[in-house]
């Protein structure tokens, strides 16, 4: 029994020095981990901004869409920061109204989106930017550009369908960007965490592209506008045809039997019930 007593007790010095090593590896590691912990409301804040950047870009992208009958019926590029910032930027339960402004005081801004003093991410919301293509222009002209859209059609033929589509520009750009204020220090138990994001200058951006043009319209009424063109259409040339085949129809088939529609484009509408557009 002696050996073996000796024995155990030979090892109690090797568990205190392993139970020693084991504190130190978690004060080292722990070094390096609280500081992240600290920051992770504030990751967490700037990956909501992120978002609500990503957002506001499709915003103003497919506002294109809903407007790409021409320049002149898009929304004015001011008219939409205006509305990028109120709708995306200030509080969360903002209404939705045509021209209401945000104001650079604490009832319109995102109460989430403070550091830890309080101090509100976003100093003004002029901050907060929209502009148009890689160039970042100011206006929608600088959102648009080129694309082999038209190839596709524009084989070799007397009739370009390509040009009487107006297959031409292709891509709208959308930019949005959001100006964030540095942090500051917090006290000096913190300081050091918060150190490095004194000189930060942060601006989140974020882009949209969109295929504009003919590819897309509001409405089955600008989709036959389009299209309705002889070149296109050749049917076209039918219409005058449809009074002689209705009254044919009136002295060959029965009166209830409807005569044929010739080239009538409005057939092809997609018609939604009265009840559900209540």
């Amino acid at each position: 029994m002696r050996p073996a007593l000796y024995a155990h007790r030979s090892l109690r010095p090797r568990l205190h020095r392993c139970g020693g090593q084991a504190l130190t590896e978690f004060v080292v590691i722990a070094l390096a981990l609280v500081p992240l912990f600290l920051l992770m409301p504030m990751v967490a804040k700037y990956q909501s901004v992120t978002h609500a950047t990503e957002m506001a870009s499709r915003y103003v992208a497919f506002e294109a869409i809903a407007n790409n009958d021409g320049m002149s019926s898009y929304k004015p590029p001011e008219q939409l920061a205006q509305e990028v910032r109120r709708r995306f930027y200030s509080n969360s339960d903002a209404p939705i109204k045509t021209n209401d402004e945000a104001g650079d005081f604490k009832a319109n801004q995102n109460l989430f989106w403070v550091d830890a003093q309080g101090d509100a991410l976003i100093k003004n919301f002029t901050d907060v930017t929209v502009s148009f293509g890689s160039s970042h222009g100011a206006n929608h002209a600088d959102g648009k550009s080129a694309a082999d859209d038209g190839k596709p059609f524009n084989v070799p033929s007397p009739v370009q369908v390509g040009e009487q589509l107006g297959l031409k520009t292709g891509m709208y750009t959308a930019n949005v960007s959001v100006k964030l204020a540095n942090l500051q220090d917090i006290g000096p138990s913190f300081a050091s965490t918060y150190e490095e994001f004194k000189n930060l200058n942060l601006t989140v951006s974020r882009h949209t592209s969109v295929v504009t043009d003919t590819w897309t319209a509001r409405d089955a009424m600008q989709v036959e506008s389009r299209i309705d063109n002889t070149l296109l259409f050749p049917g076209k040339l039918m219409r005058p045809l449809n009074p002689v085949l209705k009254a044919t129809n009136m002295v060959v088939e029965l009166p209830d039997i409807k005569p044929p529609n010739m080239a009538k484009l409005e057939l092809w509408r997609d018609q939604v019930p009265a009840d559900r557009l209540r």
